[in-house]
């Protein structure tokens, strides 16, 4: 089975090294990849989403996987694309692929089917925004597109409000585009995933990932520093409620406002006083979760995903471990507001008894690695219990090493 994942980071690294260890025979490609994902995949060297689709079809690729967000909803949408080909795609249509690159879309959604949510005001501008904070703090504040994981900001006061306001509204960091602002839950998160084909779903292994930059959730916001997955992540009873709340209605919506899934969804909950609540959703694995997540996936997903972009969901070729899995993030200098690339990274090959994923490295002239982004790599590691997971993690992350780099010494250690 020819596969090509499209995407870069540590997340499209699991995902190729789950497909590699599959029983499927496969044979594997990824755009526009890393050095380190062309160790298990030949690297596509072409110029945007049409040329990649001409190349998906002379190579006759088998099954295309949407890794980043962005592709999902380029020009027509990466599924979109393929589908007037007749190229499978694990991966939602450009207009199911709004839920997450608008804010506002997926409010919308949740709230026309009922689906538990905070409440949220949508502003065009900073006086609109002003007003719907109304001096009510703490307050959520989201801009409405894609940001790479850096737009939402909890605002504990006005001061910091007016800093993130004047960065979406008048600056413009992220590009034009519209502001939520929305109430603030309270509770500890979860992120649950699902496999969605049409009206039919298998709930993956929840996850707990941790975005601040320092330890006790403390510091400016990342694209994730760590994760943790296991089934012992929540009660049975809880999944089943966030289940019958959550996910089922959220699929059923789908298929209601007639938008067309089929690929991995994201819901990113807060278990609040009043039960679980979604935050937010991504129409796709999360980022560090997918790597906390594909080393305790047994089974067969590379022909679970094939599968499951024809139409069918074969939840009997996957198999869910009981243990806990830890991955631990390493930052670049300067991590989130800038990242520093070329420093030298040591120590790959005195890790046993765990993954490595790269998400920010490259090969330098030498053959060494080095870093080439923010989050430049994930140390992952498993065991029966969640403390002898941390442990293990921890052990194995100390042997890779490089200038400048930034941990936290926390995950995994406490918020459950």
């Amino acid at each position: 089975m020819k596969i090509l994942v499209v995407g870069k980071g540590g997340r499209e690294h699991a995902l190729l090294t789950a497909f590699n260890e599959s029983p499927t025979e496969t044979e594997l490609y990824s755009f526009p990849g890393s050095d380190a994902i062309a160790e298990i995949a030949t690297r596509v060297d072409v110029d945007g989403l049409e040329e990649l689709i001409k190349w998906m079809l002379t190579n006759k690729i088998d099954l295309c996987v949407a890794g980043e967000e962005s592709y999902l909803v380029t020009g027509e949408g990466l599924a979109n694309l393929c589908e007037k080909e007749g190229i499978p795609c694990w991966g939602p249509h450009f207009q199911s692929a709004q839920l997450e690159a608008s804010k506002e879309f997926a409010k919308e959604f949740m709230l026309r089917h009922d689906i538990p949510t905070g409440a949220a005001t949508g502003c065009a501008n900073i006086e609109e925004a002003r007003a719907a904070i109304n001096g009510v703090y703490p307050t959520v504040l989201k801009f409405d597109g894609l940001a790479a994981g850096k737009g939402v900001a909890v605002c504990p006061d006005e001061a910091t409000a007016e800093e993130f306001l004047n960065e979406v509204l008048v600056e413009r960091r992220f590009g034009e585009g519209r502001l939520l602002v929305e109430e603030c839950l309270v509770g500890p998160e979860v992120s649950v995933f699902a496999a969605v084909v049409d009206d039919k779903y298998l709930i993956f292994t929840p996850a707990r990932d941790y975005k601040r930059a320092l330890d006790g959730d403390r510091g400016p916001n990342t694209g994730g520093m760590g994760a943790v997955a296991s089934r012992q992540l929540v009660s049975q009873e809880l999944l089943g409620q966030i289940e019958q709340q959550i996910v089922k209605p959220t699929v059923d919506g789908l298929v209601k406002d007639g938008l067309p899934y089929r690929g991995f969804i994201y819901f990113g909950l807060m278990i609040t006083e009043a039960g679980p609540k979604i935050i937010e959703y991504n129409c796709r694995f999360g980022d560090p979760e997918c790597q906390a997540v594909m080393p305790i996936v047994g089974g067969d997903l590379a022909q679970f995903c094939f599968d499951g972009a024809k139409g069918a969901l074969n939840s009997d070729l996957l198999s869910f471990g009981e243990g806990w899995s830890v991955c631990l993030v390493r930052a670049s200098a300067g991590y989130p507001e800038t990242s520093r690339s070329g420093d030298v990274i040591t120590g790959f090959d005195a890790v046993k008894g765990a993954r490595v994923y790269h998400a920010g490295t490259r090969k330098n002239d030498k053959g060494e690695w080095e870093t080439n982004g923010g989050r430049v790599l994930a140390v992952v590691a498993g065991g029966a219990d969640r403390a002898s997971a941390v442990e293990a993690a921890y052990v194995q992350l100390e042997k890779v090493t490089f200038p400048g780099m930034q941990s936290r010494t926390d995950i995994g250690t406490f918020n459950f």
